[in-house]
């Protein structure tokens, strides 16, 4: 019986050596021909490759755009002078885009240079702090 499990052991060995030889000596891809795609850089760069990670990139790209192209008349401030009350209202609207009709946003207040607020349930109970940059709309949690 030891013999047969040493056996299968080196067989597994040998096959794993050998696979890693053929994979590291395979070619690699060449330059882009002129007028084709660029290579790829990195994992995250493969969204011309086909397979469904990249088709999922492709999507989402998609989706961004279009709701670029929504919203594009809107411009984007450079400072966008936030006050607690539009703090309130940007993170009610966040709750009310997950679908939550349920969570409330309480104790809205600034913080130094940020304004901080929790989000609580229909009883009140805190469930996370968060703060919000009122310059840049940029949030953060604190719990």
């Amino acid at each position: 019986m030891n013999k047969h499990i040493a056996t299968a052991v080196a067989a597994f060995v040998v096959g794993s050596l050998a696979t890693g030889v053929l994979l590291a000596q395979a070619q690699q891809p060449g330059p882009p021909g002129p007028g084709g795609p660029p290579a790829a850089s990195g994992p995250w760069m493969g969204h011309d490759q086909p397979g469904p990670w990249a088709d999922r990139m492709r999507e989402r790209r998609t989706r961004r755009m279009q709701m670029m192209r929504v919203f594009a008349l809107v411009p984007r401030a450079e400072d966008r002078k936030l006050t607690p009350p539009d703090v309130q209202k940007i993170a009610e609207a966040f709750l009310l885009w997950q679908g939550n009709h349920s969570w409330k946003v309480i104790n809205v207040r600034p913080e130094g240079e940020l304004i901080g607020f929790d989000l609580a349930t229909a009883d009140s109970s805190v469930i996370a702090h968060f703060t919000m940059d009122p310059k840049t709309g940029r949030p953060g949690r604190l719990d």
